[in-house]
């Protein structure tokens, strides 16, 4: 019985190795798909809702398509040229950092405080926080261009999703319990993204006005990545206020705008993060600080950038389908950052009525 365990467990780990492995392989076809499925997932409850009013599959998703469209217009159009310029001057700021470097070497030597500039480059070196912001950047670049892509996969995905639920009830029957558990899963995935996304693109609409009142360059570029990072909780608003806090430090003499770009990113993610979203979300999705530390370095390291941005989604995924299945919601609940015990955690599946046997009486 232990060998067999043994065996079992062996086998897992090497098929989970395998599995990550093709991944990371196969990154740049994954990721245009992977993020199709998110955008298609957050689309999907309302093509439901058109459809409930009467409106065709076929007509919903092109309503859909239209919105999408323009969408992507607005992040290609000047996201896109954000990008394009900030790489362009990543120069001109690292030469203006250095020089900022020395200043603060020469204010510390005249308080009686000996600091080499390669003390301070080991602390914080701008020639590698820039390059990590413009790869990131290239990336994200690089994923717009296949828009056509993602849109065409979005659609197919839609008009497959129509019809899915009545495949499944003729392939398993109406009476099979794995239904419940895919349509447990399916309403709990469409909600959290849903919320999620929702949240985050409030975020930005602030990050940005934020900006935009401060006068920092590229707000449009900065909200975009607010709204992209907010997805993961905790670390995400913070490396999001980093390269606006360091570009007021670059752009305005003295400390006063940096402070100010820094206290305002503080004021939206606290309100956000933890006054309205627990108070929309609920606590019964959320993710440990270590797991949603682990899934950022993790699927980064699996897809790169990109799947910095959707770890805790991802992470989500494979929390909720655990959560539906009996027999796996203890893998839930160690991702999870609620201490309640699994029958106050999930709700029960529900009971299936007796089916009486006109044969007996």
């Amino acid at each position: 019985m232990r060998e067999t365990l043994l065996s079992q467990f062996l086998m897992t780990i090497a098929a989970f190795i395998v599995v990550v492995a093709g991944m990371r392989v196969a990154a740049p076809i994954i990721v245009p798909f992977l993020l199709a499925g998110f955008i298609a997932t957050i689309c999907f409850p309302a093509m439901v809702a058109m459809q409930q009013r009467g409106i065709g599959s076929g007509f919903a998703v092109l309503i859909i398509l239209l919105v999408l469209t323009m969408a992507l217009y607005f992040m290609v159009q000047f996201a896109g040229s954000s990008i394009a310029r900030f790489s362009a001057q990543s120069l001109f700021y690292e030469d203006r950092l250095r020089a900022l470097m020395d200043e603060w070497v020469v204010w510390l030597r005249a308080h009686n405080v000996n600091v080499e500039r390669r003390m301070l480059e080991d602390v914080f070196n701008p020639s590698t926080a820039l390059n990590v912001a413009v790869n990131t950047l290239d990336s994200m670049r690089v994923l717009v261009t296949n828009t056509f892509l993602i849109l065409l996969t979005v659609v197919f995905i839609l008009l497959e999703a129509a019809g899915l639920p009545n495949k499944l009830r003729l392939a398993l029957g109406n009476d099979h319990p794995s239904l419940y558990g895919i349509g447990q899963f399916s309403h709990a995935l469409n909600r959290y993204l849903g919320i999620k996304t929702l949240i985050s693109l409030v975020t930005g609409v602030l990050v940005y006005l934020l900006l935009r009142a401060l006068k920092i360059d590229f707000p449009v570029l900065w909200a975009v990545m607010a709204f992209l990072l907010n997805y993961v909780p905790n670390i995400g608003s913070i490396i999001a206020g980093v390269p606006p806090f360091i570009l007021a430090l670059v752009q305005f003499p003295g400390l006063g705008q940096a402070l100010m770009c820094g206290i305002g990113f503080l004021a939206i993610n606290v309100t956000m993060g933890n006054l309205v979203e627990p108070r929309v979300m609920g606590k019964g999705l959320g993710l440990s600080t270590l797991v949603v530390f682990l899934s950022l370095v993790f699927w980064g390291w699996v897809l790169g950038p990109v799947g910095m941005f959707r770890s805790v989604p991802l992470t989500m995924v494979i929390k909720i389908a655990m959560e539906s299945n009996r027999d796996t919601q203890w893998i839930s609940i160690m991702l999870g950052n609620d201490q309640r015990p699994a029958e106050e955690e999930a709700p029960q599946a529900p009971v299936p009525p007796a089916v009486s046997d006109p044969h007996v009486s």
